[in-house]
């Protein structure tokens, strides 16, 4: 990629950071390319679809997925806390934009999703705390990381969409933990 070609890419995903997270994933894009000082045909040349812009934007989210899974399984409590530590974590990395639970919810477990890779990091993490607590025994029998993601990925839908404040999301976590918990 030509020099000015890779610094309108990084300006498209560094402004439509900010559009999405102002506005949600549904912002216009060409909003985008206004603000970052381009023209439609450059943002569409970067970024054929919406998705592959949000997949650009949610490189760096990858990151903050692994330290923050370190951070929930290096906790210490019992079971029902880590579990409702790892949601509590979960349901803040989804919800950094208007509209990101939902998107990336649905997206789980889709095969054909532009963001499935991203989605795979956070079925991994997932993953990583559900074997720690089965192998401790905490956890019914058959709870999927995946199942997980979905449920909590839910609550995190409905609090974003009423736009719940921490305090009301952390019981509906509570009830979700307590039913996956022996």
């Amino acid at each position: 990629m030509r020099a000015d070609a890779r610094r309108n890419y990084d300006r498209i995903v560094e402004v439509a950071r900010e559009v999405f997270r102002e506005k949600g994933y549904d912002a216009p894009l060409d909003e985008v390319a206004r603000r970052a000082g381009v023209g439609p045909g450059t943002l569409y040349r970067h970024f054929p679809r919406r998705d592959d812009l949000l997949d650009a934007i949610m490189q760096s989210w990858v990151d903050r997925v692994r330290e923050t899974t370190d951070k929930a399984l290096a906790r210490e409590g019992s079971p029902r806390e880590v579990l409702i530590g790892w949601f509590e974590a979960y349901t803040a990395l989804i919800s950094s934009y208007k509209g990101g639970p939902a998107k990336i919810t649905s997206a789980m477990g889709d095969p054909h999703s532009p963001i499935l890779t991203k989605c795979q990091v956070l079925a991994g993490a997932s993953q990583r705390v559900v074997d720690r607590l089965d192998q401790e025994g905490a956890l019914r029998d058959g709870v999927d990381a995946l199942q997980v993601c979905r449920l909590v990925g839910g609550v995190a839908t409905v609090a974003d969409n009423a736009g719940l404040p921490a305090a009301d999301v952390r019981p509906l976590l509570e009830v979700v933990a307590d039913g996956m918990l022996r």
